[in-house]
């Protein structure tokens, strides 16, 4: 059976970094559009932006085809230019051999693709998107409850 073809669009949001955090996500799938975000007290960018893409991801009832887009260049690209990998490979270093940051929000995603086809597209953040600027909207308004 064909997979559901989607389109998912993610934003992370953090005032401090680390600080109050949130996050946003659209999914889109014919006609449908459904909004989802969260936050947390105390958090950085990079774990919001992942978590927006898991539980974007998490929300799907069913294996789909996802074109997902992003704005974070540090996610799209350790997917895309194969980082994802060399850290797995390595044991979770980098090639600077430290220790990946947010080892278990990685881990949940791969997960995640391994039920979903998923392509990951950038987006230019804070420009003439409208689908990002409102995942955007939606990540700060959840930051904002930590306050």
């Amino acid at each position: 059976m064909e997979k559901k073809q989607v389109t998912i669009y993610t934003d992370g949001a953090c005032s401090g970094n680390p600080g109050p955090g949130g996050w946003g996500a659209i999914l889109i799938y014919g006609d449908a559009k459904k909004e989802i975000s969260g936050g947390e007290s105390n958090t950085t960018n990079n774990r919001m932006e992942l978590s927006a893409i898991i539980n974007a991801l998490k929300a799907l009832k069913y294996p789909c085809a996802v074109k997902l887009y992003s704005d974070s260049a540090y996610i799209v690209d350790a997917v895309n230019k194969s980082w994802l990998n060399a850290w797995q490979n390595n044991g979770w270093l980098t090639s600077e051999k430290k220790e990946v940051k947010n080892i278990d929000l990685w881990q949940e995603l791969l997960e995640l693709m391994k039920v979903h086809d998923v392509e990951f597209l950038k987006v230019k953040g804070h420009s003439d998107n409208e689908l990002n600027n409102r995942c955007d909207a939606l990540a700060r308004a959840e930051a904002e409850k930590f306050f």
